[in-house]
C-alpha cells in the first residue's frame, strides 16, 4: 500500500530529489490535487469515486467532454528540478480512436509561455504531442503506429515515462518499453524523426491528469497510486 500522502520536501530531500505520492485513501486533497482547465472549462469534472480502485477503496474520476473545452485535469506543480519519473494507474471507459486526445498534459516551460507537453492519442495508439509546433512521438506513419501500442480499457494499467534533462523521452505501460514512445541517445528511433527534429529539452513545471479532446471524443478516466518522482518507481 502506497502512504495516503507523501511528498519529500527540502526539509528531507533537496527538491531535485522531491516525491509527491498518493494513493487517495484519505480523499481527494484539493489543496495538494488542484484542478487545472486552461483558458476554459465546458463540461469536464473531476471527482473521488469508492465505485472503482487499484488499490483500496479510492480513485480519482475524470469525466471529460467533447470538444476542447470540454477538458478537465487534476494535478500537481510539485514536480523535481531534474528528471522527472512519473507512475500512474489508468483506467479508461473507452479506446483511443483516430481523432487527437490528451490523458496528461504538463506546462513546459522550455516550449515557451502556456505550451504543453501532452501525452493522450491518435491513430487508436498511445503518442506524446508537443504544442510549441504540433510534433508527436511516434510520427503517425503506418510504421511509426506499429511501434506504439492501444491503451486497454476497462481495467487498470501501469502507465510510467520518464522526461530527462538531457531531452530523453522513455514510457512503460505495464512495465513494457514502448519503442515507439522513446527518444533517447544511443537508442535509435527511425520513427521519431518529427519529434528529433526539434532540440528542445522538456522542461515541465506540472503534471495533470484528465482529459482533453480536440474533436468530439468523450471519455472517463480513473486514476489511481500516482507517484511523482526523481527516479523510477515501477509497477510494484
Amino acid at each position: 500500500m502506497l502512504c495516503l500522502t507523501a511528498v519529500l520536501t527540502l526539509a528531507l530531500l533537496p527538491f531535485s530529489l522531491a516525491q509527491v505520492s498518493d494513493d487517495f485513501e484519505a480523499g481527494w486533497d484539493q489543496a495538494a490535487w488542484p484542478t487545472y482547465a486552461a483558458d476554459c472549462n465546458q463540461g469536464g469534472k473531476v471527482t473521488l469515486d469508492s465505485s472503482t480502485a487499484h488499490s483500496g477503496k479510492n480513485s480519482i474520476r475524470v469525466d471529460g467532454a467533447g470538444g476542447y473545452c470540454g477538458h478537465m485535469f487534476f494535478g500537481t506543480t510539485k514536480v523535481p528540478s531534474g528528471d522527472v519519473y512519473v507512475r500512474a494507474y489508468v483506467k479508461a471507459s473507452k479506446a483511443l480512436t483516430d481523432s487527437h486526445v490528451s490523458f496528461i498534459t504538463m506546462p513546459d516551460s522550455a516550449q515557451g509561455s502556456n505550451k504543453h507537453l501532452r501525452i493522450g492519442g491518435q491513430s487508436k495508439i498511445l503518442m506524446y504531442n508537443r504544442e510549441s509546433d504540433d510534433a508527436t512521438l511516434p510520427d503517425l506513419s503506418p510504421q511509426g503506429i506499429a511501434t506504439s501500442t492501444a491503451l486497454p480499457t476497462g481495467s487498470w494499467q501501469c502507465f510510467e515515462y520518464h522526461l530527462g534533462t538531457d531531452g530523453t523521452v522513455e514510457t512503460w505501460l505495464n512495465g513494457n518499453v514502448i519503442a515507439g514512445l522513446t527518444s533517447k541517445a544511443g537508442v535509435p528511433n527511425s520513427n521519431a524523426a518529427q519529434w528529433q527534429r526539434s532540440s528542445i529539452k522538456p522542461k515541465v513545471t506540472g503534471v495533470y491528469f484528465g482529459w482533453e479532446s480536440y474533436g468530439g471524443d468523450a471519455n472517463t478516466f480513473w486514476y489511481d497510486d500516482i507517484s511523482i518522482s526523481s527516479t523510477r518507481v515501477g509497477c510494484t
